[in-house]
């Protein structure tokens, strides 16, 4: 049987996730915003809570975090929510990176037709992008920077913490998209200083389909964020509609299981990742690791085997390892990695390049003997 290695497009479902939420879907049967009976009250209070374990993984105020269908909406709001402000105060230059998701990408694109400013910055070969490239962009009129803390598809860590830091100084507005290191990165995120931040529970073992928006409060006041639907006043008026209860509520244990176990998880991926790199280097496969390794989280390899076309090999040994060569929202036609090719890396590099990406559930044995037979069929391509 296939072993799965795509947890950076979608991690399976905690079992505890599950039953809870089977719970709910059993036993909470109100609407959360209903207030004229118990069951309304009761699907609140669960709400409330999964709010607070969110809150509580990420080291803010409960108040501060708004449920969303996923990260992709959460990134929608985050960027296109701040317009009226934009128009208010004359900024609209963001700055942005090339190696963003296409939900922020798309989202700025779009907002470059209605007059805005938009800089998107390159990464190094090393998957980075340069804290000084950015900060020299910043401009009286920049309403925003946006930028991932961890690439979905390389595993490349960016150095938010550090732009965080200086943008706070400078007045400027940051969004950081927090998809791959939401749950993994638990005390790197609790210190990063951010205006609005993003992901989805799907990435940490939790359901599809609901996600998180935060907006930091300053000074008691949340950013000039507005909603972008309309309807209802759910989520105070920034996502209307009617809150999917047992998402949220599992939402909310994926991030309770996230916070009590991100230490154990940490030692079980850097293992995982040790065997998988020592199993490459006794292969006798010419490879190389695109992106700095020493920056790069615990769960992903981004690795290219020189010579084997990554297509053709994963469809050769489908039946052993599930894997991805790019972002899973660029999959339906394929095309090389925007990605790797931001970073400057060679077309040949690129087409012959696959990601790994493991949470922690992930079985090291079968990791290995699935790259096993992996490795010996691309052994044959050569």
């Amino acid at each position: 049987m296939s072993i799965y290695l795509d947890y950076n497009a979608s991690a399976p479902i905690d079992i505890r996730v599950l039953e809870r939420m089977i719970d709910i879907y059993k036993n909470y049967i109100g609407n959360a915003d209903s207030r004229t009976h118990n069951f309304g009250e009761n699907a609140r209070s669960v709400v409330e809570s999964a709010r607070k374990q969110v809150a509580a993984l990420l080291g803010i105020s409960s108040g501060e975090v708004f449920f969303t269908s996923g990260a992709t909406e959460s990134n929608n709001i985050a960027i296109r929510g701040l317009v009226d402000y934009a128009k208010s105060t004359g900024k609209k230059h963001i700055i942005s990176t090339e190696i963003e998701h296409k939900a922020v990408l798309e989202t700025v694109k779009h907002l470059s037709k209605e007059g805005f400013d938009i800089e998107l910055v390159k990464p190094g070969l090393d998957g980075r992008v340069s804290v000084s490239d950015i900060l020299n962009r910043v401009r009286e009129d920049t309403l925003l920077v946006s930028v991932m803390h961890v690439n979905n598809e390389t595993g490349i860590i960016q150095p938010v913490k550090e732009l965080g830091e200086a943008l706070d100084q400078k007045g400027v507005l940051f969004h950081v998209d927090a998809t791959q290191s939401c749950g993994k990165l638990v005390d790197e995120i609790r210190e990063l200083k951010y205006n609005m931040l993003t992901f989805s529970a799907h990435k940490l073992m939790g359901p599809q389909g609901v996600g998180v928006l935060v907006l930091r409060k300053k000074r008691y006041k949340l950013p000039p964020v507005k909603n972008i639907m309309y309807g209802g006043q759910q989520e105070h008026g920034i996502r209307p509609g009617t809150l999917p209860v047992a998402l949220i509520v599992g939402c909310g244990v994926a991030c309770k299981i996230a916070m009590s176990e991100y230490k154990e998880n940490a030692k079980k991926a850097s293992e995982i990742k040790k065997a998988i790199l020592n199993e490459l280097d006794s292969s006798g496969i010419e490879y190389s690791i695109n992106g700095d390794s020493t920056f790069c989280v615990d769960t992903t390899i981004n690795v290219s085997l020189k010579g084997v076309s990554s297509e053709a090999l994963m469809i050769s040994t489908k039946q052993y390892c599930s894997i991805s060569n790019g972002s899973a929202c660029t999959s339906e036609s394929y095309s090389p990695s925007y990605v790797l090719k931001a970073m400057g890396i060679d077309d040949d590099t690129i087409e012959s390049s696959l990601r790994l990406s493991w949470g922690p559930d992930t079985n090291k044995k079968e990791v290995i003997n699935g790259l096993k037979e992996l490795l010996n069929v691309a052994k044959q391509f050569n």
